[in-house]
């Protein structure tokens, strides 16, 4: 069973910049297209960005097309997402999993707050 945790969260400012890592440990990531996702208060848990494995694919919900960015390290066991030009809106808990979520691999996740 793959184990995750995510870091890099933080506050910041509309328009500010962070980026957003995954930390793999039993297992190597490799092998498993990944995905971030992310919950705002009162909200379901959504899709964000999936990348294949290998890297050669990406997705991005709409809603952060243009500004988020998502890849990948598989030397070292890592899935990342910078995200630029932050709002608001983006105000969340953000997960990783496998593109298409393992209940059972789900981590903390990591807070990112964007005030105006």
């Amino acid at each position: 069973q793959v184990q995750l945790a995510e870091f890099g969260g933080g506050s910041v400012q509309t328009g500010g910049s962070l980026t957003l890592s995954c930390a793999a440990s039993r297992r190597p990531l490799r092998n498993y297209a990944m995905g971030w996702f992310r919950q705002a208060p009162g909200k379901e848990r959504e899709f964000v960005a999936g990348i294949s494995v290998n890297g050669g694919s990406t997705d991005y919900a709409d809603s952060v097309k243009g500004r988020f960015t998502i890849s990948r390290d598989d030397a070292k066991n890592t899935v990342s997402l910078q995200m630029n030009s932050l709002k608001p809106e983006d105000t969340a808990v953000y997960y990783c999993n496998t593109w298409s979520p393992n209940r059972d691999f789900w981590g903390q996740g990591t807070q990112v707050t964007v005030s105006s």
